[in-house]
């Protein structure tokens, strides 16, 4: 379980630590906006994709927390 504990937290850690640097380099992306600086779909998806791995890191450190209260 502590293993478990561990790679749940290293995958949590990365997802934190990757994907809020991301984001600043596809919003300052020229195909980000358009013309009128509205977000185009490009811009919207990463969006999409950033949140949903902001949120499998939450579940993983919640999980984390779970796989060691388990093991103790």
């Amino acid at each position: 379980m502590i293993v478990l504990a561990v790679l749940l937290f290293v995958n949590a850690a990365f997802n934190e630590i990757v994907w809020p640097r991301f984001y600043t380099r596809v919003a300052s992306d020229p195909r980000a906006r358009d013309a009128e600086g509205k977000a185009t779909t490009f811009l919207k998806v990463h969006a999409v994709l950033i949140a949903l791995a902001l949120v499998i890191a939450l579940v993983s450190v919640i999980a984390g927390v779970v796989a060691l209260a388990g093991a103790l």
